[in-house]
């Protein structure tokens, strides 16, 4: 089963952005998809289908939005290198 989302905006958001109406949405969201994926409430498999695109173009694209593919603390790099 799938649901969808419904998000209203004003009709001037588009053109203020230099935008489309098309390329407006998809910007929309991408940028939620990458915070939620930041926050860690998504992981970049749960984001990419989210986005309907593969997990490396989701991963790929975090540049863009200047979010880190790993972020680990130093406590959780420590650990990880322990246990290697």
């Amino acid at each position: 089963m799938s649901l969808q989302l419904t998000i209203e905006y004003p009709d001037t958001f588009p053109d203020a952005l230099g935008r489309t109406r098309e390329q407006f949405e998809q910007e929309a969201k991408w940028a939620m998809a990458v915070k939620l994926y930041e926050l860690r409430r998504l992981s970049s498999g749960m984001a990419a289908a989210l986005l309907g695109c593969d997990r490396v173009t989701f991963l790929l694209k975090l540049a863009e939005y200047d979010v880190p593919v790993i972020d680990l603390t130093e406590e959780e790099l420590r650990s990880d290198m322990a246990t290697a």
